[in-house]
């Protein structure tokens, strides 16, 4: 009885300065319904209010904080409230912190990727476009070693919400498609990344056993499995980010003929990739600024609050289904047929997918800042790291 009248004294008092102070921040996220509960709740003890926050650096944005319930009594039903309206306020917190990075992502995103790798901007700027890409697109970075190629695939494995990272010649019994224990199948890198990104480091060190899987993943969205009868259908709708090395480690001179020799891959692999960047050492001129630069920014440090925060954006973007305007078809033919009838000038064949990868990069561009139709300024975009792609000699 007295706990009864103690709860009837508690619900007919006013709210404190304090409490009304916290009702007033959870009005912007919650209905009247739910306010007038919270009310009560607050009344009685049951409940309290703290504010979390994002926590990210000023280079992604201002603080986000927003008011988080706290459960005061061991009582299921009023946990289940505050576990359901806490995710409610943090969702639409979370979503106007989105809305409001969303003007800023291009320029910013892109510093996350190999920051403290100089001289390699727009293959880092394509690399977290990729980020983006609902869609299949594929990037092989092929060149020399001690370029940072490996640096963009870390960046691309932390960033993203779904990857796998490892070696082209297999980092465990699996390799990049999958292999049976007993009853238990172990995935590869390609399944382990389904519904994202694989990054696969030295693809020229891949095993033989791998080709048909890579091949499968890449243009169909899944593997299969047999062997000593077993028989598996993995889906891994995966997109692809790559490096190698040429044949003989280093590239060796600029001839287009004698470059094309160098390449580790027949055409039925390289003509997977919807971009292939042609990556070599710098001259002594370009090394001389890279290390200005290098100098200038010290060792840049990445906010792991940052990162997390980026991983949970590109999540939220995924809900987005981007628009491709007719009115950008003639365009792109145009564009294309151009490339193809300077084919002789490039490493690799202009091929569908190049112009596949073209529109797969403009609906990117557009994901990154949120927008569901595709801009002019999103094709000039795809158009000039398409051109950068096939670039042989590069200033």
């Amino acid at each position: 009885m007295a706990s009864d009248f103690m709860n009837f004294v508690n619900l007919v008092r006013p709210l404190s300065k304090k409490e009304s102070g916290y009702v007033s921040e959870l009005k912007g996220y919650l209905d009247e319904k739910d306010i007038n509960k919270i009310k009560n709740l607050l009344k009685n003890k049951k409940i309290g209010v703290s504010f979390s926050s994002t926590d990210v650096s000023k280079q992604i944005g201002e603080d986000t904080t927003y008011p988080q319930l706290n459960l005061g009594v061991e009582d299921n039903e009023v946990k289940t409230f505050v576990e359901s309206k806490n995710k409610e306020i943090k969702g639409k917190a979370m979503r106007s912190a989105f809305r409001s990075f969303s003007e800023k992502a291009r320029e910013t995103i892109k510093k996350y990727v190999a920051p403290n790798i100089f001289g390699l901007e727009l293959a880092k700027e394509t690399a977290a476009l990729q980020l983006f890409a609902k869609d299949p697109f594929h990037i092989l970075l092929l060149g020399d070693p001690g370029t940072g190629k490996t640096d963009i695939l870390k960046s691309v494995s932390e960033l993203h919400p779904i990857t796998s990272f490892g070696l082209g010649s297999g980092s465990s019994k699996a390799g990049l498609s999958a292999t049976v224990k007993g009853d238990e199948i172990m995935k590869g890198l390609l399944p382990m990344a389904n519904n994202g990104i694989c990054c696969i480091d030295e693809l020229n060190l891949m095993k033989k056993d791998d080709y048909a899987a890579l091949y499968s993943a890449m243009e169909k969205g899944f593997i299969t499995y047999d062997k000593a009868n077993k028989h598996f259908n993995l889906e891994a709708k995966v997109r692809v980010i790559a490096t190698s090395n040429p044949k003989g480690d280093r590239f060796v001179g600029n001839i287009l003929d004698i470059l094309k020799k160098q390449i580790p891959f027949d055409s039925a692999l390289l003509t997977r990739f919807h971009l292939v960047f042609l990556i070599r050492k710098p001259s002594l001129e370009k090394f001389s600024k890279i290390t200005s630069k290098i100098v200038q920014n010290d060792k840049a440090r990445v906010n792991k609050k940052d990162v997390e925060f980026i991983k949970q954006y590109i999540d939220f973007s995924e809900e987005i289904e981007v628009d491709f305007p007719k009115e950008f078809e003639k365009e792109i033919v145009d564009f294309s047929t151009q490339l193809k009838k300077d084919e002789k000038k490039y490493l690799i064949e202009i091929s569908p997918r190049l112009v596949i990868g073209l529109m797969r990069i403009a609906k990117a561009s557009a994901r990154m800042e949120l927008r569901k139709t595709v801009k002019k300024e999103d094709i000039d975009k795809a158009e000039e790291i398409i051109k950068f792609g096939l670039q042989i000699k590069r200033e």
